[in-house]
């Protein structure tokens, strides 16, 4: 449970109807299977201790009996099983009988959740033998010569005592279904996971919704929701089952089972993280008072997670699938093209001003300019696209920039700074050889300075091609290509950039997508420095580090608030293989140093249109002072 990592299982044994000590056999070897895999919370179906399709034998003193000894075998055989088992049966409680879940954890019943929501309609008839637990009240109850107390229509949530974010809250099947289900409450009282025991029969489609119904509840609720569904060995008589697990974590599924294969599903919740998003979004409404007789404490222990059961995306700002990468790149180019149309118009430019270097970022804001002129129906010729060749300018750059401006049908323009940079350095005493920080940014300051002067003149904006990447780390000159009068990048990372430019590369044709292609394989350099026998010689990631590396930090820290051990823990995971875990520490302490001592950049952007859940803009999501210390985070890097 290390870093808020939780390892969870849903479980569907194979069962036999009435038959409670067979069940029990079954229910404990999955729940000791379950336990040795490091799971913490492990469910079983709803009645898995009789079988849901008991039917009318519910209403026999044997099998209430049966029930209840095989609930006595299941509890002293996981007793030394470090994790909570869940397990559902019939109980009768005040002369009424309840479909209730019992939890079970260091050998005790720590407590009885029955279910709300009882359906009568269709194949269920389940108001023949059970009362809704919604009108009952909260009370102690005696089970199996064990004190424990049933939830009545109180929520009731199970809290872990090493761990605060472990807390989880029970419902039962039709509970999920109805328009109000109890986890709404459970959640609001404190339950970062829901567990579902339910059995639920096959139809024709119903997976897909079932699937849709767990994934969206644990969004909206910001929490895990762990389904667990009845399978082979209930009765066909008239229903088939499945034993469809699903696992989910804030709108996103993470494990599923196949129909009708039974077994254990596994996945790795982390409820730091959805302590983080209940904490960020404020529409969250908790209603828990401290003390309140709804919460239970359990006793569980820490333990070192192995994440096998959680895998976390290279590229997490880019979906892995084509199809909905595609899907994703052609929404993010349309809000780009719309932001940028939107200020054209408001603005009454006539034309816009794009500095073309031939690298990634300028070609992808001459990509959303020329579909922002469409979208206006005006002429591209009215985009000026910009080249200013200086002396780290390379052959194959500038060709791409004069290739790129006459396929998109932009006016091109070629202004040579060497002179006024030569002069510039006679004006301020610095020598041509001296290659510092200056000889860099005099020459970053002087394309900004053309720039913003051809838009004056010529009645238009300047549209700035800075991603979000760079201004995580800085990576701009201050007052130089940091500044602009629209910043269309100002929120897509540079890994994303690349797949932007590749979707657009795959859609045109001729030259113009072989341009697209060759600017793509461009190493990635600001050209300040001269080049190499006609080559660049300042390459952006041998500088400061990867991108890949840098957009992975990014994502998990802004996002999700991880610390740098969590971030570090993750990564290694992530990047095995392609990265050593020194060469991750070196670039997760630059990419802090840099984040924190960098913010002054960020605190004055330009406009920009937000496309992700990320972006820095200090009128948005990021405000941060620019003076803060990075001392904490770069004293845990630093001791990883």
């Amino acid at each position: 449970m290390q870093d808020g990592f939780v390892k969870i299982a849903a479980a569907t044994p194979d069962l036999r109807v009435a038959d409670c000590a067979y069940n029990a056999s079954e229910i404990i070897e999955q729940a000791k299977q379950a336990a040795a895999k490091g799971a913490k919370l492990i469910v079983f179906p709803e009645l898995c201790l009789t079988g849901y399709t008991c039917g009318d034998l519910f209403l026999q003193q044997t099998l209430l009996d049966g029930a209840l000894d095989a609930l006595e075998t299941v509890r002293e055989e996981t007793a030394k099983l470090d994790a909570a088992v869940i397990v559902g049966l019939p109980l009768r409680v005040c002369g009424k009988l309840f479909n209730v879940a019992a939890v079970l954890c260091d050998g005790y019943i720590e407590g009885i959740v029955p279910k709300q929501c009882i359906p009568n309609y269709s194949e269920f008839y389940e108001q023949r033998h059970f009362t809704s637990g919604a009108g009952m009240p909260f009370q102690a109850i005696s089970v199996c010569g064990q004190d424990t107390r049933f939830a009545g229509g109180t929520p009731m949530v199970f809290v872990c005592n090493v761990m605060p974010e472990l807390t989880f809250g029970v419902e039962i099947c039709e509970d999920l279904w109805a328009p109000e289900p109890p986890s709404a409450k459970l959640a609001q009282a404190g339950a970062h996971i829901i567990v579902n025991l339910s059995a639920s029969d096959e139809l024709v489609g119903k997976a897909d919704y079932r699937r849709d119904l767990v994934r969206q509840q644990s969004g909206r609720l910001l929490c895990a929701y762990l389904y667990a569904d009845a399978g082979f060995g209930e009765s066909t008589q008239d229903l088939v089952f499945a034993g469809h697990n699903l696992i989910a974590e804030n709108g996103a599924l993470l494990a599923e089972s196949r129909l009708f294969e039974g077994g254990v599903t596994y996945a790795d919740i982390d409820v730091q993280r959805l302590a983080h998003e209940r904490q960020r979004m404020n529409t969250f409404e908790a209603k828990v008072e401290l003390g309140a007789p709804m919460v239970q404490p359990l006793r569980l222990h820490l333990g070192e997670n192995d994440l096998a059961d959680r895998t976390f995306p290279r590229t997490p700002f880019v979906p892995g699938d084509k199809m909905q990468r595609d899907a994703r790149c052609e929404e993010i180019l349309t809000i780009q093209a719309v932001g940028l149309a939107t200020r054209l118009r408001a603005a009454h430019a006539t034309t816009a001003v794009v500095g073309l270097s031939g690298g990634l970022d300028s070609t992808l804001a001459l990509i959303v300019t020329a579909h922002a002129f469409d979208r206006l129906g005006l002429d591209r010729k009215g985009i000026l696209a910009v080249t200013m060749p200086c002396f780290g300018t390379t052959a194959r750059t500038r060709g791409n920039a004069e290739k790129l401006a006459e396929a998109y049908g932009a006016t091109l323009k070629t202004v040579d700074i060497k002179a006024a940079v030569d002069q510039h350095f006679a004006d301020i005493g610095h020598d041509w050889n001296d290659h510092s920080v200056t000889f860099e940014n005099a020459q970053a300051r002087m394309r900004t300075l053309v720039l913003m002067d051809l838009a004056n003149k010529s009645g238009g904006m300047v549209i700035g091609t800075g991603d979000l990447s760079e201004l995580a780390l800085g990576w701009a000159t201050y007052n130089g290509d940091h500044m602009s009068m629209y910043g269309v990048n100002a929120s897509i990372p540079k890994t994303l950039v690349r797949y932007l430019v590749a979707y657009e590369a795959d859609r045109v044709l001729g030259e113009l997508s072989d341009v697209l292609y060759d600017v793509l394989d461009t190493p990635v350099s600001p050209e300040l420095l001269p080049p190499k026998d006609g080559e660049i010689s300042q390459k952006t990631e041998d500088l400061v580090g990867p991108y890949e590396l840098h957009d992975f930090f990014l994502y998990y820290m802004l996002r999700f608030g991880y610390p740098p051990r969590k971030i570090y823990r993750i990564a290694r995971k992530t990047f095995a293989g392609a990265y050593d875990e020194e060469t991750i520490k070196k670039w997760l302490t630059t990419f802090l140093r840099r984040f924190f001592s960098q913010q002054f950049k960020r605190s004055c952007l330009p406009d920009g249109p937000k496309v992700g859940t990320i972006t820095l803009s200090p009128r948005g999501d990021w405000r941060m002072p620019s003076d803060a210390c990075a001392a904490l985070w770069l004293r845990e890097a630093e001791n990883l």
